[in-house]
């Protein structure tokens, strides 16, 4: 059984999961410091509303995904490696957008969700709609990211990559109790910068793999209607992506160990072409860089942070 499989979302949903864990224990923290207890339902049932609607959300495009696999049309593939390649596209931006702007405002986090907390409370009778509200959104938020993620690699099936993503949430729930109920100390910084670097070589693997799959839309395309073989620009192996620039499937395939793992984790694959190489150093270059120039001198939680975290539990 293939594991490195769920390796990748364990890691997206860690991280995601561990964000909204943070907002969720500043929300209660706020609750209590306002002697305000009674409105946590409101939270849990955000939580709960939260999870439930990513979860539908998957369920539905795993469906259209379902009844398309199940289409007998000669386009099938085709249309299978299109719908690949948007989803890469589309989970790329989500997950570059939220490590930068995460990593950005990190430093107003807690005065964000305080103001918040404070403008909800003096709605008085709508006080729990707008907490259920605020929780909802980020729990949606991180879920939905997830949701993009695993339909980004559908292709790879969706048992293993969801049992992953299942068990980052409960880490991510674990880190959360230990950090805002039981006080225990977390370098938050430290977990963030860590779980931020991984997700980044993970995301530059999606980029190399969307190419791969745009690629290979246009070669079956090509088969199927020669109409179409001007689209394929470069002769060869690769339609679009160039010359190859290392094949190293002899002595470390990305199918077996230890290959396997470098794929899951640091978008390593046996074969690289040109133009991959060209869009993954393009992207370290620009979203790595943005987001390492981010880092510097901010705290995921601000200043304070430690002193939350006393107070919350």
């Amino acid at each position: 059984m293939n594991l490195s499989a769920a390796l990748p979302t364990f890691v997206v949903t860690l991280r995601e999961g561990f964000e909204a864990a943070l907002v969720v224990g500043i929300v209660l923290a706020c609750l209590s410091k306002a002697h305000q207890t009674q409105l946590n339902r409101w939270v849990y049932q955000g939580i709960g509303g939260g999870m439930v609607a990513s979860v539908m959300v998957g369920f539905l495009l795993a469906g259209v995904l379902q009844e398309i696999n199940s289409h007998q049309s000669p386009y099938t593939p085709v249309i299978r490696e299109v719908l690949a390649g948007v989803f890469g596209l589309v989970a790329i931006a989500m997950l570059s957008w939220m490590l930068i702007w995460m990593t950005q405002q990190a430093k107003s986090v807690k005065s964000d969700v305080e103001g918040a907390i404070q403008t909800a409370l003096a709605q008085n009778d709508s006080a729990g709609k707008a907490i259920f509200l605020l929780v909802f959104i980020a729990v949606l938020r991180e879920g939905f990211e997830t949701v993009l993620f695993i339909l980004a690699k559908f292709q790879e099936g969706f048992i293993l990559p969801a049992t992953g993503a299942i068990t980052g949430l409960l880490v991510a729930a674990g880190l959360g109790i230990l950090l805002f109920k039981w006080g225990v100390k977390i370098n938050i910084r430290l977990f963030f910068q860590v779980m931020g670097i991984l997700l980044l070589l993970i995301v530059g693997g999606l980029v190399i793999g969307m190419l791969k799959h745009v690629d290979a839309s246009v070669a079956l395309l090509m088969q199927i209607d020669w109409r179409f073989a001007n689209w394929c620009i470069v002769p060869g192996e690769s339609c679009l992506l160039g010359p190859l620039v290392w094949d190293t499937s002899e002595f470390l395939p990305d199918r077996e160990f230890p290959g396997i793992i470098l794929k899951s984790l640091f978008g390593y694959r046996q074969k690289l072409y040109l133009g991959q190489a060209i869009a993954y150093l393009l992207f370290m270059g620009l979203v790595g860089g943005a987001y390492f120039q981010s880092l510097t001198g901010r705290s995921v939680l601000g200043k304070n942070s430690e002193k939350t975290v006393e107070k919350a539990s």
